[in-house]
Parts: structure tokens; C-alpha cells; sequence
């Protein structure tokens, strides 16, 4: 392995337990499933179970695993989609991704890995002659498409896929009756309808519906990505707080059917649980977040993120060595050649 990318991993490591803002809408279902089902008994246990079976569609795609892994005892790769749904974009059909990442598990460190794939990503689909943006995958091929362009690009399994929309969001917050958040500034914002200045928001705490909060979580007019990704945790810790609060208890199976019907995964219920375990290790989780660098780029007048080659061989290469795979470095050792070559004769 090279100095280069050596230097660069270790990096990528001091950056610890800051969780990427856009899994807000797409981890807070799931947390609040697990906490219902782990906390309220075995009528929300079955509820759970149900809705999860109900969003289950897996996907066929060609695995880049000789064997499918067991998630109780290998080490798994997520890709989770996130859809930004409305009633004039219809879910799962001909809708670009909002947000992609990929995560990834381990048991032996109990260590999570995340990377966000920038939705202007400039990257290869299989299948389409020339290069566009990675959210149109989807778009073009669904779910199908969206791993194998993920897979190809990162050269790493995607085990399991979660793919929500912001439906889920909305109905989670509705089904617990609203949240007590600050607003830290006044704002106008489009609501879920894509209408604009429908939501006004004056500073300070108050109790949020699930529109209003739906706004605040995506402002991004008078301050920047980071203070954004605060807000949203935020959030999403309002949430948690109110969907464990025994008033909410009542709330709970409203909560679940929400989720089953704004949700699609190739998890099972099963798989689920065994996920679950992380959380509850005495060893606590070892989260590190990964980001791939890049230039902006206008090509035939449409803008493009260009992916930095370097940085994306450093990031399947921490992805690798996550999940394990085989001949990680010297697949990874490949890759940043060829692309190193590629970028310099372009």
C-alpha cells in the first residue's frame, strides 16, 4: 500500500462519531422501530415484524460475494437510498436519489463505516453509453440499477439496501402528535408539495408538525452544510426522545404502520435483529464517517461533481478493509493506478 494512501486512511480515521446529516430521514424510522419493538412488548414486536415483512422486496442483483454472508456473524454492507418523494414523484418509479450512502458493519471491531456518494457524483451506469450523475440510476433502473452502479464504482458488495422517502419522515412526526425543537432563525421554506414559501417559521423553541419540521430539516438558505447537519441531529434526537417517552406508547403502532408503507428493503426481520446488536455491545460503536473529494464541472452545460480519484481509491479502500473482502489492497492498489493514469491523461 502506498504512503500516499496510508497517510490519507489515517486521516479518514480521526473522523469519528460525526454522523452525516442526510441519514436523518433514512435511519430515523429504523431507530424507532427497533426502540418500539425492543421496549413496548410483544404487541409492537409483532407490528414490527409485520411491517418489515411488508417492505421486504429483494432485489436481484449479482453479488460480488461467492457466499451470501450470515449478518449474526460476517461483517455486511447497507446501501441506504434516499428518495425525496412527493405526490408528483412517484416512489421507486422513474425518481432520481436524493441521497445515497453506503454503510458498512463489523462485527469484530463493532465498528460502522459510512459514505456519502455525492448525488452529482459524474460516474459510469451500466448499461448507458456515456457518464451522468449517480442519482440517475434509479431513475433509468430502479432499485437493481442503483446497486450494481454503486457496487461498480465503489468495488465493494452491497449486501442490503434500505430505500425511503421523505413520506416516512412526515408520518413518523404525525403519528407522535409533533416535536419540541429550537428553530434557530425565522424562515420560509417549500413545503413536501414542493410549494413554495408554504412554511414560515419564527426563532426559537416551539412544538413542530411534521411539515414544519420537514422544512427546518431542509433549509439550507441562511447557513451552511455543517450547521445544517446540527440541525437535523437535532431533529432527529427530538424525535428519539419523544418516541421512547411514555406518552408516545399509545402512539407507537402508528408509528410502525408509517414506516411499513414508505419503506422497501431486502432485510428481513431477521436480519434486523441480529443489526440491533451492535447497538447494544459493551463495547460501544466505533462510528467513522468517509467522504470522497471532488471538483465541480459543467459538461455540455449540466453540472457535474467530478469524483477525485485519489480520494475515491482511499475510501473502497477503507471500505474493503471493513467488509474484509478479499484482496482488498491489491484490489484497491489497482484501481487508484487506473485512475491516477486516467486523470492524468484527461
Amino acid at each position: 500500500m502506498s504512503q500516499q494512501l496510508r497517510s490519507s486512511r489515517s486521516n479518514q480515521k480521526k473522523k469519528r462519531r460525526r454522523i452525516r446529516p442526510i441519514v436523518l430521514w433514512i435511519f430515523t424510522p429504523l431507530l424507532v422501530i427497533a426502540l418500539s419493538a425492543a421496549a413496548y412488548g410483544t404487541f409492537l414486536y409483532n407490528k414490527a415484524e409485520s411491517a418489515i415483512n411488508k417492505s421486504y422486496k429483494p432485489v436481484d442483483v449479482a453479488s460480488k460475494r461467492i457466499v451470501k454472508p450470515n449478518p449474526k456473524l460476517d461483517n455486511v454492507s447497507i446501501l441506504l437510498m434516499g428518495v425525496d418523494d412527493s405526490q408528483t414523484r412517484h416512489f421507486g418509479t422513474g425518481t432520481r436519489t436524493d441521497a445515497l450512502m453506503v454503510v458498512t458493519l463489523n462485527k469484530k471491531e463493532n465498528s460502522v463505516k459510512m459514505l456519502s456518494i455525492p448525488r452529482d457524483s459524474y460516474v459510469a451506469i451500466p448499461g448507458r453509453s456515456k457518464k451522468t450523475k449517480i442519482n440517475e440510476a434509479n431513475a433509468y433502473g430502479g432499485t437493481k440499477l442503483a446497486i450494481e452502479t454503486v457496487q461498480d464504482l465503489l468495488d465493494v458488495p452491497v449486501d442490503y439496501y434500505v430505500k425511503m422517502n421523505f413520506n416516512a419522515f412526515l408520518d413518523v412526526v404525525d403519528a407522535l402528535g409533533g416535536i419540541n425543537v429550537n428553530v434557530p432563525y425565522a424562515l420560509s421554506e417549500q413545503d413536501s408539495k414542493d410549494r413554495p414559501d408554504a412554511i414560515h417559521l419564527k426563532s426559537g423553541m416551539q412544538h413542530l408538525n411534521s411539515e414544519e419540521a420537514l422544512a427546518l430539516a431542509r433549509t439550507r438558505h441562511k447557513d451552511n452544510d455543517i450547521q445544517r447537519g446540527l440541525r437535523q441531529q437535532q431533529i432527529l434526537k427530538a424525535i428519539l426522545k419523544k418516541a421512547v417517552s411514555v406518552d408516545s406508547i399509545p402512539k407507537e403502532g402508528k408509528v410502525i404502520e408509517a414506516v411499513g408503507k414508505n419503506m422497501e428493503t431486502s432485510l428481513t426481520f431477521d436480519d434486523i435483529k441480529s443489526l440491533i446488536s451492535y447497538t447494544t455491545s459493551s463495547k460501544g460503536l466505533d462510528f467513522t464517517t468517509l467522504h470522497v473529494d471532488g471538483k465541480d464541472s459543467t459538461i455540455g452545460g449540466v453540472y457535474y461533481y467530478q469524483l477525485d480519484p485519489h480520494s475515491l481509491a482511499n475510501a473502497k479502500l477503507e471500505l474493503q478493509s471493513s467488509l474484509n473482502t478479499e484482496s482488498a489492497e491489491s484490489t484497491n492498489a489497482e484501481t487508484f493506478s487506473n485512475t491516477d493514469k486516467e486523470a492524468s491523461n484527461s
